[in-house]
C-alpha cells in the first residue's frame, strides 16, 4: 500500500509540481490550501504518513499550524519548507516536534530522500509502540482484588518519575512483575532493563558481575567485561534479593547511588552511570538492620519509593482470573483445546494457602495442562494438598475477616449447588433475601454455573 503524504502549502503551483514529483515516486497524495484545510484533513481522512507544511501561510502560519499537527497526531513527522528559512526558525519548528526542516527551492533529491527518512522514523516509531504494548501485556499484573488495584495505581504515579524503588514481598508473589512494569511504564522504557539475580551469583564474582572486570584482574579474567551497571546505563537495573549481598558489596552500591560512578574490578578508569535502580527482597529488611547484614543508609537510599506485594492468599479472589490467563498461555503453547476449570476445583484453588504464591498457582496450572487428559479440570485432578484445604486453609497468617470470607463463599456454593445453582431457590432454603444473596454473590465472584 503507498504512502500517502499530505503537501500543505497556499501556493497551488507548488502543490501541484509536489503533486507530480512525489506521486511519480509512488506515494499517495493529498493536498491543503491553508491550515485549517490540513487540520480537516487529518480529523477526517486516514492520517498521512508524513506531512510537508510550509511556513509562511496565510491566516494561520505554519508553525502554529505545526504545534496543532503536534497535539492530533504527536507521532507523525512533519517536514517544514520555508523560502525565508533562518535558523532561529528551524530551531522554534524543531522544538516544535517538526521532524526536519528544508528551504525553498526545494531540491528533488533532498526532498525524497527527507522523506524517506521521516517514514523510516515513523516506520520504527510504531514499532517500538507495538513492541512496548506487547511488552506491557507479557508483563501484565493480573488481578482485581484492592491490593492489586493499588499497586497498579502506585506504578503509574511512580513509574514516570526517577525515584529508586524497593519493592518487598515473598518469593513468587511477582516482584520482578512489578519492577518491570515500572520500567515499561517509565520515561526509560526503550532503554536497556538489566535484571541481576544477587542471591544466584557467588560471592566472589558479584563485584565482577555488577562492575565489570578488566583483562587480568584475577585468575580466568582473560578480556575485559563490562559489568551490570555499565550495561544498563540510560536504563534501570533490577537488583532481584538484594539482601543477600555482602556488606562489601553493599557499600559499593550505595557510592553508587550517591555518585552515579565506579571503577571496573581490576581497573582505575572512573565509570559515569545514569541508572535508576529498583531492588527487591523477600526477607524483612528492619531485622537484618538490626542484625548487622544490611546498611542502614543503603536501605533509606534505596526505599525513596517502597512496594509491597501481597502474598496470594490475601488477594484469593484474583486466582480464578490468574487461573484463567495461565490456562489460555498454557493450552495455546502447548497446541491443544482450551480447557476449562470447573467450579468445584476453582473453590478448592482459591481455598488452598499458597505458600509458593503466584509462581506454585502458575507451576501447577501448567501441569494440569499438560497432564489432564479431557477438556474440564475438576476438583479430581488437583493435588491431594489442594483437595483437603476444602472450607479455609485455617494458617495462622490468615485473617479472621478472611476466614470468614472464605467460609461464607464455601457455603454459598455448596447450597448453590444443592439448589441447581437457582438464586430464589438457594436465597429461600438459606433464609435470606434473594437480592441480599445476589449481592454476596456478586461480591465473591461466584459464576452460578453447573459443575
Amino acid at each position: 500500500m503507498a504512502e500517502r503524504i499530505l503537501i500543505v502549502d497556499d501556493e497551488e503551483s507548488i502543490r501541484r509540481s509536489l503533486s507530480g514529483l512525489l506521486a511519480d515516486e509512488g506515494y499517495e497524495i493529498v493536498t491543503a490550501g491553508d491550515g485549517d484545510q490540513a487540520l480537516a484533513a487529518l480529523r477526517t481522512d486516514t492520517s498521512p504518513g508524513v506531512v510537508l507544511l510550509d511556513i509562511a501561510m496565510p491566516g494561520r502560519d505554519g508553525l502554529e499550524v505545526l504545534e496543532q499537527l503536534h497535539a492530533l497526531r504527536p507521532e507523525m513527522p512533519v517536514v517544514m519548507m520555508s523560502g525565508h528559512g533562518t535558523i532561529e526558525t528551524a530551531v522554534r519548528a524543531t522544538k516544535l516536534g517538526a521532524y526536519d526542516f528544508i528551504e525553498k527551492p526545494l531540491s528533488a533529491d533532498k526532498l525524497l530522500l527527507t522523506l524517506q527518512h521521516a517514514l523510516q522514523h515513523a516506520g520504527l516509531a510504531r514499532e517500538n509502540r507495538v513492541l512496548r504494548a506487547e511488552a506491557l501485556r507479557a508483563h501484565e499484573i493480573l488481578g482485581t482484588s484492592d491490593v492489586i488495584r493499588r499497586l497498579k495505581e502506585q506504578i503509574a504515579l511512580a513509574a514516570p518519575t526517577n525515584g529508586w524503588v524497593l519493592i518487598t514481598g515473598e518469593n513468587g508473589t511477582g516482584k520482578e512483575l512489578v519492577a518491570r512494569q515500572i520500567h515499561l511504564q517509565s520515561r526509560r522504557a526503550e532503554r536497556p532493563f538489566v535484571e541481576v539475580n544477587c542471591a544466584a551469583i557467588p560471592e566472589e564474582l558479584i563485584e565482577s558481575e555488577l562492575f565489570g572486570h578488566e583483562k587480568g584482574a584475577f585468575t580466568g579474567a582473560i578480556a575485559q567485561k563490562r559489568g551490570k551497571f555499565e550495561l544498563a546505563h540510560t536504563g534501570t537495573i533490577f537488583l532481584d534479593e538484594i539482601a543477600d549481598m555482602s556488606l562489601k558489596t553493599q557499600a559499593k552500591i550505595l557510592r553508587i547511588l550517591q555518585e552515579h560512578k565506579f571503577e571496573r574490578v581490576g581497573g582505575t578508569e572512573t565509570i559515569e552511570v545514569d541508572v535508576r535502580v529498583i531492588a527487591a527482597t523477600n526477607k524483612a529488611l528492619e531485622k537484618e538492620i538490626a542484625t548487622g547484614r544490611f546498611r542502614e543508609d543503603l536501605y533509606y537510599r534505596l526505599a525513596v519509593i517502597p512496594f509491597h506485594v501481597a502474598p496470594l492468599r490475601e488477594r484469593r479472589e484474583d486466582i480464578p482470573v490468574l487461573v484463567t490467563a495461565f490456562v489460555r498461555e498454557f493450552c495455546a503453547e502447548s497446541g491443544v483445546r482450551e480447557k476449562t476449570i470447573q467450579p468445584r476445583a476453582t473453590s478448592l484453588l482459591q481455598a488452598y494457602a499458597w505458600p509458593g504464591n503466584v509462581r506454585e498457582l502458575r507451576n501447577l496450572i501448567e501441569r494440569l495442562v499438560l497432564m489432564t487428559p479431557g477438556p474440564r479440570i475438576g476438583s479430581d485432578d488437583l493435588p491431594d494438598s489442594i483437595r483437603s484445604s476444602d472450607a479455609h486453609d485455617g494458617s495462622d497468617g490468615e485473617s479472621l475477616e478472611g476466614a470468614r470470607r472464605a467460609f461464607e463463599r464455601e457455603y454459598l456454593l455448596a447450597r448453590l449447588r444443592e439448589h441447581g445453582w437457582n438464586v430464589s431457590r438457594t436465597a429461600e432454603a438459606i433464609g435470606i433475601a434473594r437480592e441480599s444473596l445476589s449481592r454476596k454473590i456478586r461480591s465473591h465472584r461466584i459464576e452460578t454455573q453447573r459443575d
